[in-house]
């Protein structure tokens, strides 16, 4: 329950529909175990007026009277059957509704909290993992705050009021009546575990089969284009008849619930008739009596049967909310300080900068410098794995530096408003993401405040980076959706429409990341002429393997290895006749 106790803040919060559902279940119980006495005192009249004619034929019994008295028990019945239906809908409509705001409440705390999270934090858990813990973990602990609770406290109310009844009859036949329920309860919580058991196991190889087809159509043009699709579809027949072996298991187990309920349900009632028999046979209780027990036993069979049920619910909200957990725990290494200052145009200086990813070990930046002053172009090439990416997340603070300091302005990066910082940065990253949504609204990602112009705004900056004619030729224009990871469009497509998100927010900084790297020599040029014009007096990042996409920038830094080896001008670094001279000719050769 230690994990648990993580969710009491939420049932403070929501303490008055608690509360209130919890007067909700003693009032439904109330009207319950009264109804049983109606039938009680209707066998026991009819006995009464039988025994009262004394030999005289059955004929002869004051059918009227009867039936007066029947009406009015039945009407007694009908209302009480009425009124603990209304309550026990309202303390369905408090508890278990209150357990759906919790679970929307948790939902967005987590999902809150993992926004805040860093990049190493994702590169560490994968995403099945994440969007299991923000769904099928939750809904275990909403289980946990809705039926488990309710049924706990309909166990606790209902068990009281019954046997207080029951022993206010008779208190031998209580005990033989309860003898069984006991074993009942043993018996559902060792079925319930093994329930829990294979159910996980079930899930376990659903999750696997969802992995499984999720990678395959995601790289269904790879599968078909190496022919792999007979090997795969016996790769799924494997999983899936993992799937079904689980699923019977799971299945003979459920098998064994209701029969051990009814078993041990005939085996109190059976009791109940031959020891209440013995007891009207000597005069202690009446045949109404017997009909009471034999009720208030079955009323008491499923709160007893929910013991078993409601502690293997307990004890898989426990675990969940426990995974939940380490995740909420987990605190963000990159956030904004208490007396964090406003972010502030200026320079951007990396002063002996040196990086070591958290999660690989890899060493991608070694005592890096370089001055960017404000409004001009930065320009970053070197091969592969050189750290120019690096850079680029170290700009947007991504990551923190190991050694060394990045400034703004004159700020240290630590100490800028981290929202502030990043709202000011236009990045178009190397892996160009498109949502599943429309171009339209992938485009408008990039506003922080889409109002009336939002729309000029966006069809000019599909304009600057050379996608608007591509866009206006589908059918729906802007209102096309992309599909999963903008599927539908070419690598270049792509990466221009993210250029378009990137420059439709204005931003103070531009960051490009090898964006141009999908698209034609004659489409950069021209994307180049617009970004040269947008890019006129802000400070701007180009990273590229192309030596012509960086001509233009006041400074630019050969990479290798996490080093700089070169920097300068374009002119500058062709003096130098060094790796930067040698791979110009080699493309323009």
């Amino acid at each position: 329950m230690e994990s648990l106790s993580y969710l009491n803040k939420y049932l403070v919060k929501y303490k008055w529909r608690l509360i209130l559902g919890s007067i909700f279940i003693t009032a439904s119980n109330y009207f319950g175990v009264e109804m049983p006495f109606i039938v009680r005192d209707s066998i026991n009249l009819f006995a009464e007026k039988v025994l009262s004619l004394k030999g005289k034929a059955l004929s002869e019994l004051d059918k009227t009277e009867v039936l007066e008295s029947a009406i009015y028990l039945a009407l007694f019945y009908v209302a009480f059957s009425l009124l603990r239906g209304f309550f026990v809908f309202l303390n369905r409509q408090t508890i278990i509704i209150m357990s759906r705001l919790i679970e929307y409440d948790l939902k967005n705390e987590i999902y809150s909290h993992y926004q805040k999270l860093t990049p190493a934090f994702y590169k560490k858990n994968n995403t099945g993992d994440l969007m299991n813990r923000i769904s099928e973990d939750v809904s275990k602990v909403r289980m946990y705050l809705g039926p488990a609770i309710m049924y706990s406290i309909n166990l606790f109310v209902l068990s009281i009021l019954v046997i207080y009844y029951m022993v206010s009859v008779n208190l031998e036949l209580t005990l033989y009546a309860l003898t069984p329920l006991p074993f009942m309860t043993i018996m559902i919580y060792y079925i319930s575990r093994l329930m829990n058991k294979r159910s996980e196991e079930v899930q376990n190889q659903q999750s696997v089969i969802s992995t499984f087809v999720q990678e395959s159509f995601s790289g269904i043009r790879v599968v078909k284009a190496y022919n792999m699709q007979k090997s795969l579809s016996a790769s799924f027949m494997n999983e899936a008849n993992e799937y079904k072996s689980r699923s019977m298991k799971l299945a003979t187990i459920n098998a064994l619930f209701f029969p051990v309920i009814v078993l041990l349900i005939g085996v109190s009632t059976v009791l109940t008739i031959y020891i209440g028999g013995i007891k009207v046979d000597e005069g202690v209780i009446t045949n109404g009596d017997i009909a009471l027990f034999v009720i208030y036993v079955n009323m008491l069979t499923w709160p007893f049967a929910s013991i078993g049920w409601v502690t293997s619910m307990v004890q898989r909200a426990a675990a969940s909310q426990k995974r939940i957990n380490e995740f909420l725990e987990q605190e963000p290494d990159i956030y904004s300080k208490e007396d964090a200052v406003p972010m502030k145009g200026g320079d951007i200086v990396f002063d002996d900068v040196s990086f070591v990813y958290p999660d690989s070990g890899i060493k991608a930046l070694q005592n890096i410098s370089f001055v960017l002053p404000e409004g001009k172009t930065l320009g970053i090439i070197g091969e592969t794995g050189s750290g120019k990416t690096t850079i680029a997340n170290m700009i947007a603070r991504l990551y923190d530096v190991d050694n060394g300091q990045i400034k703004i302005g004159d700020s240290p990066i630590e100490n800028i408003n981290l929202n502030e910082l990043r709202a000011a940065i236009g990045y178009v990253p190397q892996d160009a993401f498109l949502f599943s949504d429309s171009i339209s609204n992938n485009i408008k990602f990039g506003l922080s405040d889409i109002g009336e112009n939002s729309n000029e705004l966006m069809e000019q900056a599909a304009k600057d980076a050379h996608i608007y004619d591509n866009i206006v030729e589908f059918d729906k224009g802007f209102e096309t959706v992309v599909g999963e990871r903008g599927i539908t469009l070419s690598g270049g497509q792509k990466q221009r429409v993210s250029i378009a998100r990137a420059i439709i927010k204005q931003p103070d900084v531009l960051v490009f990341d090898d964006c141009l790297s999908a698209v034609d020599t004659e489409t950069e040029d021209i994307i180049l002429r617009n970004l040269k014009r947008i890019m006129k007096g802000k400070t701007s990042v180009i990273i590229s393997h192309r030596i012509s996409s960086l001509e233009h920038a006041d400074l630019i830094i050969v990479m290798n290895e996490g080093k700089i080896i070169e920097q300068g001008s374009h002119d500058e670094l062709m003096n130098q006749n060094g790796y930067y001279t040698s791979l110009n000719e080699k493309q323009k050769g």
